[in-house]
């Protein structure tokens, strides 16, 4: 299933201090109280704390802006400071976000560490994996992405689509020129 940038709704987050672009949670339809795992989009236009989600582990990816300085209570910091810089951390950790110069769009992954794990690869050329996960999904940062899925139809992401496979399967990724893109595997626990 493709799931197409242009199809996302933006919503307020938690704490209100930001938009947010839910790409997929499960189970299907589930609050931000009661989701196994979730991906989205968030856009951070100003300084400020982020949303406590206790239980949850999180990986941020920049992906436009100058980006931002994510600062922890007890003195650590995440730089991301450049395209596709990652962040992971735990969510009921306090965080106060400070944007380096302007406004930034990040893709966010949130799992609840008792009900699921996720990982979270960033590429930058085509190449061939396995998709081995519970769910696999493949989100397209920039560019374009040919993609040809054993069993399945050859698809093509744009900037922002996103590609969710819900069995094993072997894929022949085809990244043009200054194409980004994010490999993520989901499973339950």
């Amino acid at each position: 299933m493709i799931i197409r940038a242009d199809s996302l709704i933006p919503k307020p987050w938690k704490n209100g201090g930001g938009v947010t672009r839910e790409i997929a949670a499960g189970p299907h339809g589930a609050s931000l109280d009661a989701f196994a795992w979730r991906l989205s989009l968030a856009d951070v236009a100003s300084d400020g704390a982020f949303s406590s989600f206790a239980g949850v582990d999180r990986v941020l990816v920049l992906l436009d802006g100058a980006g931002m300085r994510l600062a922890q209570a007890d003195g650590r910091l995440h730089v991301l400071d450049a395209p596709l810089a990652v962040a992971r951390f735990a969510g009921e950790t306090p965080i106060h976000a400070t944007l380096i110069d302007g406004p930034t769009r990040d893709f966010n992954v949130m799992v609840r560490r008792d009900r699921a794990r996720a990982t979270v690869e960033v590429r930058r050329a085509s190449c061939s994996l396995a998709a081995t996960h519970d769910l696999t999904f493949i989100f397209c940062a920039r560019g374009r992405l040919d993609i040809k899925a054993e069993g399945h139809a050859r698809h093509t992401l744009e900037t922002g689509d996103t590609l969710c496979l819900d069995r094993a399967a072997a894929l022949q990724c085809e990244a043009s020129d200054e194409t980004s893109w994010l490999h993520i595997g989901i499973d339950t626990v």
